[in-house]
């Protein structure tokens, strides 16, 4: 009757799911702004400006971003409530309620509606492959072919910073170079290369668990719905 050990790992639970809800929304909130542009979350969920006719708040995401403190707060309540209580029950532990229903009600309604909003947003594909494109997220890929054929990584660096030097000054990208061009940077650099460079490449060649290959990708998706279907 001492403590409330199990009140305050429950909170911490609902602050670390409330944490990732938050992230998850900080990055849609970038996502969905004028520049990138990646996704287009439903009217439903954003609300306009009281000045400008044009403007889409995503005020949900905003929202749910707000309540994470809220959460945070109430594992911090807890655990000030008892650091100073001596051993056995004490009337003080009454207050464990307000923190954890509230916590738990509040997590609830973060899950739900995020849940709603993920199932009524559009996303944008094609400027998210133009985003990394534009990046030469495909150089570490380069830097690994040549490390295959030997060649020292600190070598294959400044093989590829030179490659991307010059990408710059022409305004192209990577795979968009020639194979003679790209032979003047390393005489080891084959044809082959070709199926390497590239965002797609990329993303397909990554096969370790956790990577970003599709077929792993579908396969966690696949995992995570048997598990929850389960529940």
């Amino acid at each position: 009757v001492s403590d409330r050990d199990f009140c305050m790992e429950y909170a911490f639970t609902l602050s670390l799911i409330s944490m990732h809800l938050s992230r998850l929304c900080e990055e849609w909130i970038i996502w969905c702004n004028d520049e990138l542009r990646f996704i287009d979350i439903s009217d439903a969920y954003c609300t306009g400006s009281s000045i400008m006719p044009q403007k889409k708040n995503p005020d949900v995401l905003e929202l749910i971003r707000g309540k994470c403190g809220r959460v945070y707060g109430h594992l911090t309540t807890l655990l000030t409530l008892f650091k100073g209580l001596p051993l056995s029950y004490n009337r003080d532990m009454q207050e464990d309620k307000v923190a954890v229903f509230d916590a738990v009600e509040t997590v609830h309604s973060m899950l739900n509606i995020f849940a709603e909003l993920i199932a009524n947003t559009r996303f944008n594909g094609e400027r998210m492959k133009l985003a990394c494109e534009n990046g030469f997220s495909d150089a570490t890929a380069l830097a690994e072919y040549l490390v295959k054929r030997d060649v020292p990584f600190r070598k294959a660096h400044e093989i590829v910073g030179n490659i991307v030097r010059e990408c710059v000054r022409m305004n192209r990208k990577i795979k968009d170079l020639d194979l003679e061009t790209l032979k003047r940077h390393s005489p080891l650099i084959t044809k082959d290369v070709f199926q390497v460079i590239g965002v797609e490449n990329c993303v397909m060649n990554y096969k370790s668990s956790g990577s970003s290959a599709p077929r792993l990708v579908k396969n966690r998706i696949a995992h995570w719905e048997r598990k929850l279907n389960k529940g």
